[in-house]
């Protein structure tokens, strides 16, 4: 047996130091530029593998990157390590409680954006040269698998977008959450039988069988039964006094190990079992966001960037690049999701300007399209240049789906929402000292202003909202809000709590200014309108220190808040 030298350990560990700090540091700049972190995680494998520095400087690359067996594996163990609990932490942010209460916009947006693009994907892919077919698939096998990829979305790359646009915790915000939680699952599951069926190595009527039906019971069980269990361990932690986060973290990660070790039982891809796990553990409501923030920032920061910069290190990005084949996939991929999605967006009603917001929300490939593209390599189902062609169209998407959102917003015609927020409306002292006593509190206000709804049906209807995706954006505000049959105009109070309340908010602060809106039923834009306002003038800290500090009564808050919107520019 090859034993683990300390030279090995060396190269190892230097390797891991440049991986990881080029990938961080490049991947700062480009965040602060708005565009994907991803893309920075790539470009450092480009220039540290074989297509830059080992074309320049092959010494160099022989011996930082060696093709020493021991060396290789040592690197690929760390390096997937990484993806497994990338795809832990996409299941954990995965929402299919709150999917499933959206489930009628929601599901009839998510196959509109399933069936179109695969369709029109697995139908062009017969038009490609059968070079493009890797040596162990098929044309039908590898049209199947195209098509999948190219209806998968990414999900954490769209949630980022909308969470810097403020709109995250919209409405609309939830409905594509929502919707991309349904593709997301579903294309997975797809993949996995797919995988499943086609790895399978006797190809018999009953082995193919047993993979498909175990994949679609350890799902089914897992989803069904699953959060409970979690839950009832999850409290037994916490009745013995585990300290958290610590408890709900090794849990998370138990229950993506035990769902990795029985799909890979099964025969498919440990990938899609930490997928279900991080799903399991994410329908717990005894997680916090902020243990949910802290677990994403740790996988983010430290493990993801090393696996897409590895992946990029010895693929020749100038050798096999193929033009045509990277506009095929490109274009494909893009305009089957965006049209997927747009068609679904006025099926359910929504007007133009969201429906192509919708649409653009959709077309990040991102990295859930380099992952299964990896997988599809690995298994021989396709060749060099496709995954090259794969890598550079779910970059590129994620590249232009950000302007592309930015400026489709503004569209969106603006508002005076501070003509719907009267003095009357604000309490300058909120009395409560939990959350579901400040929302009852602004109810009671609220009540004078909305004819024919009782207080207790107010507050139920701020709670079934704040019960689907905590409104609570972080630095101490909050949008609690809820759409209203029969309301003919926006109705917004306002309070403020010195003593600040818990919110479970994603950065772990309690709240002290809580915006409360009431918007028509029928008209989504006016929400829209509203919290974009609202998130303008409250993301200036100079702003929030005022508004709790130095106001002393409603007047002085009302016109903090005016002069505020007027220093924007902008009504909303």
């Amino acid at each position: 047996m090859t034993q683990i030298g300390e030279h090995n350990i060396l190269v190892f560990l230097i390797q891991i130091v440049i991986l990881l700090g080029l990938a961080r540091g490049l991947g700062e700049i480009f965040r602060r530029r708005g565009q994907p972190t991803i893309t920075a995680e790539i470009l450092v494998g480009v220039i540290m593998g074989v297509t830059v520095l080992g074309r320049l400087f092959p010494g160099l690359h022989g011996f930082l990157f060696p093709v020493e067996e021991v060396q290789m594996n040592m690197l690929d163990t760390f390096a997937w390590v990484g993806i497994l609990f990338f795809m832990l932490d996409a299941g954990l942010d995965t929402n299919l409680a709150t999917a499933w209460r959206q489930r009628g916009p929601a599901l009839i947006l998510s196959v509109s954006d399933l069936v179109i693009p695969m369709a029109l994907a697995f139908g062009l892919v017969f038009f490609l040269p059968g070079r493009y077919i890797g040596p162990g698939s098929t044309v039908l096998v590898f049209a199947l698998f195209i098509g999948t990829i190219m209806t998968i979305s990414a999900l954490p790359v769209t949630a980022k977008i909308m969470q810097e646009l403020k709109i995250y915790r919209t409405d609309t915000g939830l409905l594509i959450m929502s919707a991309l939680t349904i593709n997301d699952v579903a294309g997975w599951v797809v993949f996995a039988l797919i995988l499943g069926a086609f790895t399978e190595a006797v190809f018999t009527v009953g082995s193919i069988f047993f993979v498909l039906t175990a994949t679609a019971a350890f799902a089914g069980i897992s989803l069904w039964l699953g959060p409970g269990i979690f839950n009832r361990m999850l409290l037994f932690l916490r009745k013995k006094k585990v300290p958290e986060p610590a408890g709900s973290l090794t849990l998370v990660c138990l229950a993506g190990l035990a769902g990795g070790a029985i799909t890979t039982w099964i025969g498919i891809h440990a990938l899609f079992g930490f997928f279900i796990g991080g799903i399991v553990a994410g329908e717990s409501d005894l997680i916090s966001e902020n243990t949910r923030r802290i677990f994403s920032e740790m996988v983010h920061a430290v493990l993801v960037p090393v696996f897409f910069a590895s992946i990029a290190l010895r693929l020749d990005f100038i050798g096999d690049f193929d033009v045509l084949l990277v506009f095929f996939i490109f274009a494909a991929g893009v305009f089957g999701r965006y049209i997927g999605a747009y068609i679904g967006g006025r099926l359910i009603k929504q007007q133009h300007a969201h429906s192509k917001f919708i649409a653009l929300a959709h077309i990040p490939g991102g990295q859930m399209q380099i992952v299964i593209g990896l997988l599809a390599l690995q298994y021989r189902v396709i060749t060099d240049p496709v995954y090259v062609a794969i890598v550079f169209g779910a970059v590129l998407s994620s590249m232009i789906a950000g302007p592309g959102m930015k400026k489709v917003l503004k569209e969106v015609q603006s508002c005076d929402w501070l003509s719907f927020l009267p003095v009357d409306a604000i309490s300058a002292d909120i009395e409560a000292t939990h959350r579901d006593g400040a929302i009852e509190e602004l109810c009671v206000r609220a009540r004078r202003e909305i004819l024919g709804y009782s207080t207790e049906s107010l507050v139920d209807a701020v709670r079934e909202r704040e019960s689907q995706m905590t409104t609570a954006l972080g630095e101490g505000v909050s949008f609690p809000h809820a759409r209203l049959k029969g309301l003919s105009r926006p109705v917004i109070l306002m309070g403020r709590s010195i003593q600040g309340i818990e919110w479970n908010s994603p950065d772990g602060k309690e709240v002290h200014l809580i915006f409360m809106v009431f918007t028509p039923e029928d008209d989504p834009e006016y929400q829209l309108q509203i919290l974009r306002g609202i998130s303008r003038v409250v993301d200036n800290a100079g702003n929030r220190e005022e508004l709790v500090e130095k106001a002393k009564t409603a007047d002085e808050i009302l016109t903090i808040l005016r002069r505020a919107v007027y220093e924007t520019g902008l009504c909303a």
